[in-house]
């Protein structure tokens, strides 16, 4: 097959993310940050502000929920920055060859709050690369749900996903995309990745 778009996910694709890197610092130990981490700040409530929930709201639900632990969830939005480890540089790499080649339209489509995607434009240089970067919270609709894969679609002018090539590091949004008729690769590495798109001819 022949190619000519690459859609990438962003955090811990291109951008390391992880809360534990917070709470690491946080608890005394990492299995308590791991615990409080699977437990209260769940990925399943973070999701519903990449959905588009307002933080503040997410955070007084969530210490009304579990007040002895009101500190510890109010630094999830204050500390923001700290869930990060930053650029994963063996992807930023290959973004920047897939970019000096000429040869592909290069997109991103990235589960993430909009009232925090700003700070992440801010700090990674290398997203002003995409063409354009489709975040879940602005659309109010997130990976792995159907409906976003028929969105970037119809958003990017495709007539299908013939020539499209997506790249994410979570299972169940590979799974999904293959689904909606989208060629993807799961994320498990940067040298990884590289083999991938060469035995695709994309590098």
């Amino acid at each position: 097959m022949s190619f000519h778009t690459i859609i990438f996910d962003l955090g811990n694709v291109l951008i390391g993310w992880n809360p534990r890197n917070l709470y690491n610092k946080v608890f005394a130990t990492p299995e308590e940050a791991d615990w409080f981490v699977s437990n209260i700040v769940t990925l399943d409530w973070n999701e519903e502000q990449d959905k588009g929930r307002l933080a503040a709201e997410a955070t007084e639900s969530l210490v009304a929920e579990y007040p002895k632990w009101e500190a510890e969830i109010r630094m999830y939005y204050d500390r923001f920055h700290e869930h990060f480890s930053g650029p994963i540089q063996g992807s930023v790499e290959i973004l920047k060859a897939l970019e000096a080649s000429g040869d592909y339209r290069l997109l991103a489509l990235t589960n993430w709050s909009a009232e925090y995607f700003p700070w992440a434009r801010e700090n990674f240089s290398f997203l002003d690369i995409f063409e354009h970067i489709t975040v879940s919270g602005e659309i109010k609709m997130k990976k792995p749900e159907p409906r976003i894969y028929e969105h970037i679609r119809q958003a990017y002018d495709l007539d299908d996903f013939s020539g499209c090539l997506f790249i994410d590091d979570s299972e169940r949004n590979v799974v999904a995309a293959r689904a909606a008729g989208l060629e993807s690769i799961r994320f498990v590495g940067a040298e990884a990745l590289r083999e991938e798109l060469t035995a695709r001819g994309i590098l």
